[in-house]
């Protein structure tokens, strides 16, 4: 049963009188007892808050909830957001105002500085995902950022549910080369201004543009290892907003406009508005094509000196209502049945985080058989996975990005 609280309190988020917590709170789930974790789930309803920008995405949530109603008497709802700080701030003004238990808040799609800051601030519930049945499948040794989110180590607050790369795409039918560095890439809109773009920062797909423009440039990219107080941010700083200096005026619009999201870059792709854009998998630019959103020309490719890869995580806030059935959920979207489906491109098409050698030999045979899509790339052809920058590097880059190139929405 859901539980509440007080709707001045989480609605406004401000008050800082402490509110009494409702005398009918379940208990805390037995993490170590697994059926135990299944019985209390039963009748939860979970409210997952998830970016909501992608169709596809929605739908696979949507498939999800449904697999959890059906298995474990769970109700899953998704409140879909549009930056993920959001859901963050909410949990943290309900710590503020006292409501340490009955949050609005059950589970978040996240990772990243977002991770960095709730686990900062004590916003966390846990340590719970190891105890989670299916986290004995994930490929803990071959992919060592899912427990790694940014160099911030996990310690089983926030469980693996997919790998990212970014690569970028192009339609072949209209491009005959394309740039595979930060400066090919500056010489090339020069002779094609205003066939490229990004998301405005803090959309995480403008940000990840500035990481991955930023680890090309910076003499040591181990210094972004680092938390950015610890050096010169300044100086480390400063090849990036030269690059940039001279990209801005060179982009789709002249730099005065930015299309949302990854989905309105794709779209501007399609439209022919510009030549080049990027996703975080390339397995999304096969859905695309498979779902006629894309000509079937489109292909991906990587930078020749790598792209930044990580994981992307859920996580349980430290107050959420329904923390067995958000324990439930997650240990679902590792299951092999919900990877295998996320990996597929006519679902999703987003890298698994498990380990092959791990799955039973019919599991093993349905990854070995899936049809990943045209335009997808193969392990061998994704070339280096770049280490994402400390969460800190984020914080200060999309800062100063927007009082330097930010526009009004």
């Amino acid at each position: 049963m859901r539980r509440f609280v007080s709707a001045v309190a989480v609605a406004a988020g401000l008050a800082t009188t402490s509110v009494a917590v409702p005398a009918f709170a379940d208990p805390a789930p037995d993490v170590g007892n697994w059926q135990s974790v299944l019985d209390q789930a039963r009748g939860q309803t979970v409210y997952w808050h998830a970016w909501g920008g992608e169709p596809r995405i929605n739908e696979y949530i949507d498939w999800a909830g449904g697999q959890l109603l059906e298995r474990y008497g769970v109700n899953v709802v998704q409140v879909k957001l549009t930056d993920t700080a959001d859901a963050v701030s909410k949990v943290l003004s309900e710590k503020t105002a006292g409501v340490d238990d009955g949050g609005a808040v059950d589970m978040i799609w996240i990772n990243g500085e977002n991770f960095a800051a709730m686990k900062r601030n004590n916003l966390l519930f846990g340590p719970w995902v190891e105890d989670a049945p299916n986290f004995d499948y994930v490929d803990v040794k071959g992919k060592p950022t899912v427990v790694n989110d940014f160099t911030v180590p996990t310690v089983g607050l926030e469980a693996p549910w997919g790998m990212a790369q970014v690569s970028f795409y192009y339609d072949t039918a209209k491009l005959d080369s394309v740039p595979k560095s930060a400066q090919a890439l500056l010489e090339w809109l020069a002779k094609h201004p205003g066939r490229f773009t990004y998301p405005q920062p803090p959309n995480y797909m403008g940000s990840t543009f500035l990481k991955q423009i930023l680890t090309e440039l910076v003499d040591d990219p181990k210094v972004l290892q680092q938390p950015a107080d610890e050096v010169d941010a300044k100086k480390v700083l400063a090849p990036l907003w030269g690059y940039l200096d001279d990209l801005q005026p060179l982009l789709w619009r002249n730099g005065q406009a930015y299309p949302q999201n990854g989905a309105a870059m794709r779209t501007l792709l399609a439209d022919n508005a510009v030549d080049i854009a990027f996703s975080f998998s390339s397995g999304e630019v096969s859905s695309a094509i498979d779902a006629f959103e894309l000509p079937d020309t489109v292909r991906s490719y990587v930078f020749d000196h790598g792209t930044l890869g990580n994981t992307n995580f859920v996580a349980i806030p430290y107050n959420a209502s329904a923390k067995a059935g958000a324990m439930v959920l997650a240990n679902f979207l590792m299951s092999p049945e919900a990877q295998l489906r996320k990996q597929d491109p006519k679902y999703w098409g987003s890298d698994t985080v498990l380990a092959m050698d791990k799955l039973p030999s019919d599991m093993q045979k349905a990854f070995a058989d899936l049809d990943l899509g045209v335009a997808s790339l193969s392990p061998s052809e994704r070339g280096t996975v770049l280490p994402e920058p400390h969460p800190s590097w984020m914080s200060l880059v999309e800062e100063q990005w927007q009082k330097r190139y930010g526009v009004a929405q």
